[in-house]
């Protein structure tokens, strides 16, 4: 039999409640998250080659995700804030795709998990790519934004399977 999982965001009555970790030790924790802009290979030269209108899509983008994890309990109503203390935003061209892999590794030494700030860096990294060159291409699209990766804190290591 399967061990029914508690919503920890929800109260006894289905309201929406912030968690209490004033009780929970501070650890290091690190959370990985990854998606991709899917575009035509045309729109990927030019973003490599650095020639879009509106600048350097991959510098802005990598600022979007720094700013967009350090900001991430502003966004999400039931998310605590966070002292984070690094975000790496990493961009690359998509080796099975046209198009960019975008990863944000986010660590912590908090009483909570990163993994939040990492999957938004993800996501705004990625419309800010979308938003800087769909001048050229508004077909892109965005998609399989996940957490590969987490560790620290009581549910202990996770690894997303391929």
């Amino acid at each position: 039999m399967v061990a029914r999982r508690r919503l920890t965001h929800l109260g006894r009555r289905g309201e929406a409640r912030m968690v209490d970790v004033s009780a929970k030790p501070t650890t290091a924790r690190m959370a990985l998250a990854e998606g991709r802009v899917v575009m035509r290979p045309a729109t990927l030269t030019l973003v490599l080659a650095g020639d879009a209108k509106k600048g350097d899509v991959l510098g802005a983008a990598r600022i979007a995700g720094i700013l967009a994890a350090k900001r991430t309990h502003e966004l999400i109503p039931l998310c605590h804030p966070l002292p984070v203390s690094k975000v790496e935003i990493d961009i690359k061209p998509d080796a099975d795709k046209a198009g960019l892999l975008v990863r944000a590794r986010v660590k912590v030494s908090g009483a909570t998990g990163v993994e939040m700030e990492a999957l938004t860096a993800v996501a705004v990294a990625c419309l800010t790519i979308y938003d800087m060159v769909k001048a050229v291409e508004r077909g892109m699209r965005i998609e399989g934004i996940r957490l590969v990766e987490k560790r620290g804190g009581k549910s202990g290591h996770f690894r997303a399977g391929a």
